[in-house]
């Protein structure tokens, strides 16, 4: 109990004055529930006893009245739970959100998009019944349960003692169900994130699937995800169905129980025939509270399953964690790795790399598939540590900064552009409302888009699709620079940026690079010569390792060296 009160506690208790309301409503609807059986019981008493009508005019009138009444009540309980399940579901779903976006690459690289998604929204779903009124119906079935029973005590013992036998039978029952069952609702919600992950994971890649004639291996993989959840989904509803069933029967239990006592001390003459019906009319009212306990503890089978979900994301931790707070220093960076070595299993990616630029400085990083080029642009973003070594910008380890610091003064442009659902702004601030338009303006004029952008209909606040839809490949990656250069780092890296660039657009990018990259160093990633033209240091990797670092005219000059073969044969073939 205390993994479901530590969940209450930081997102449901908060809302106080909610749950004083709504315990006040549900209060309300019980005293209601209870008064209206004894009205009946007077009025049938009263037409058997022979009296004027004028009574029983009142007593029909005043339990109209209490039946309306209970109506709204339950109304209004009812949009005020429902309400006070959105607010604290999207507040975990938010807290999840921003925890999944903290975790390190491996997290992400070992979780689909999909199965992430159905974590975050569809095991807090599971949990929304259980915050809105889970507790507070509990507290408020097993009250009207206690108070029916007090009610029968008082008409007489037996009547008492007979029916809280049948409700300590029922909820044992119950309870000893449910335990069988919530091992089952886990495995579904399970196969659930990875139905939904592959689902995700195979609409991203649609083109490419048709394109290579996949489409019958991934049917054929939905199929076999199918015949996998069948047999779990029916475990899970033989559980619900069990429950169901012993309802029913213990109902039926019930009813016999009082029609026994009932008939047997009415024909004692003990009680009236008012009384008789008092007793069936609150038997059958008990089977609403155990039937609803029936219906939460299913819900709190689902909720067991999806908490611990959620409890062990949560209590998942990023290998790569915010450092104390040290600022980087503005402008230009100095970059410098030390004795640095990385892999992202037991085969090393980079070996004992030592490597400095001095601030201002632009290097052109050079090497096959594989030699740990794009690697180095993740370390440097601090998406994975180091095993051994650090990196050092600016004189500063990057370990010892805020995530939030680093990513601020270095920016990464890959040759893959990820445009958002929004405005032609937003998707150029990324939501930074502090970015004046007269910088964007700026900024677009220097990449040549001035009059691609006097073209869209709205300017700035027209709407782009997700994925970039009506936006040419150079378009993309333009939008991509603007953004680098609007958030002024002091260290760009470039990896492969330009690759998708048709000559035009790369010559835009040319002219604009001069100026843009004027008081910040840079790194480029490349696999054309054209693209390390700008470089004044050039770095060469090979299976991890630094095979040629030097001044790119001395080694242009240099008919020894690495990068002047690479001139006189070309790039290309030297890396091919």
């Amino acid at each position: 109990m205390n993994q479901y009160y530590e969940v209450l506690k930081q997102y449901l208790f908060p809302w106080k004055k909610t749950l004083i309301a709504l315990t006040a409503l549900l209060l309300a609807s019980t005293l209601l529930q209870l008064v209206s059986p004894q009205i009946i019981r007077y009025f049938i008493d009263t037409a058997g006893s022979g009296a004027t009508m004028e009574p029983l005019y009142y007593a029909a009138g005043l339990f109209i009245g209490f039946a309306l009444l209970q109506q709204l009540v339950s109304v209004i309980a009812t949009y005020v739970s429902e309400n006070l399940a959105w607010l604290t579901t999207n507040r975990l779903r938010g807290d999840l959100a921003e925890h999944c976006l903290k975790l390190d690459m491996t997290f992400h690289k070992s979780n689909t998009s999909g199965s992430i998604i159905e974590r975050v929204d569809g095991d807090v779903n599971a949990l929304a019944n259980f915050f809105s009124s889970f507790i507070i119906n509990l507290a408020g079935n097993l009250l009207l349960l206690a108070g029916i029973i007090v009610l029968l005590f008082r008409e007489h013992v037996w009547i008492g003692a007979g029916m809280l036998l049948f409700v300590l039978f029922a909820v044992f029952v119950i309870q000893w169900i449910r335990k069988f069952t919530v091992s089952a609702w886990a495995k579904w919600r399970q196969s659930n994130a990875e139905f939904y992950g592959f689902i995700g994971e195979h609409l991203e890649g649609t083109e490419d699937t048709r394109a290579n004639g996949a489409t019958g291996f991934v049917m054929n993989r939905f199929y076999g995800l199918l015949r996998r959840m069948l047999p779990l989904r029916r475990n899970a509803f033989f559980g619900f169905a069990a429950m169901w069933m012993t309802t029913i029967v213990v109902f039926a239990l019930g009813n016999a129980v009082a029609f026994v006592i009932s008939a047997y001390l009415w024909h004692k003459g003990s009680i009236s025939i008012g009384t008789v019906y008092l007793i069936f009319y609150y038997t059958e009212l008990m089977g609403k509270p155990i039937e609803k306990i029936r219906t939460q503890i299913e819900d709190l089978q689902k909720a067991d399953a999806s908490l611990l979900r959620i409890r062990s994301l949560l209590a998942m931790r990023s290998k790569v964690e915010d450092g104390p707070g040290a600022l980087l220093p503005d402008g230009a960076l100095s970059v410098e790795f030390r004795d640095l070595s990385f892999g992202y299993d037991d085969k090393p990616t980079l070996e004992r790399l030592d490597i400095r630029l001095e601030p201002g400085e632009v290097a052109g990083l050079l090497g096959r598939t594989g030699s740990g080029k794009t690697t180095i642009a993740r370390l440097l973003l601090r998406f994975y540590d180091p095993q051994q070594g650090g990196i050092l910008l600016g004189g500063v380890d990057i370990r010892e900064c805020t995530l939030h610091e680093l990513r601020s003064k270095v920016a990464l442009v890959t040759q893959n552009i990820e445009i958002l659902q929004g405005t032609i702004r937003d998707n150029l601030t990324f939501y930074n409302e502090s970015i004046a338009d007269e910088a964007i303006m700026e900024v677009l004029e220097e990449l040549g888009l001035s009059g691609w952008l006097a073209s869209q209909p709205e300017g700035l606040d027209t709407r782009l699709a997700s994925g970039g839809g009506g936006l040419s490949a150079g378009e993309a990656q333009l939008l991509a620079f603007a953004r680098v250069f609007l958030t002024d780092p002091g260290l760009v890296i470039l990896d492969e940026a330009s690759s998708r660039l048709d000559p035009l657009t790369e010559h835009h990018v040319e002219k604009a690079m001069d100026k843009l990259l004027a008081g910040r160093t840079c790194i480029i990633i490349a696999h054309r010569l054209a693209t390390v033209q700008r470089a004044d240091r050039i770095i060469i990797l090979e299976q991890g390792e630094v095979v040629e670092n030097g001044a790119r005219g001395k080694l242009a000059a240099d008919s020894g060296s690495r990068f002047s073969r690479m001139l006189a044969v070309g790039l290309e073939e030297v890396l091919a």
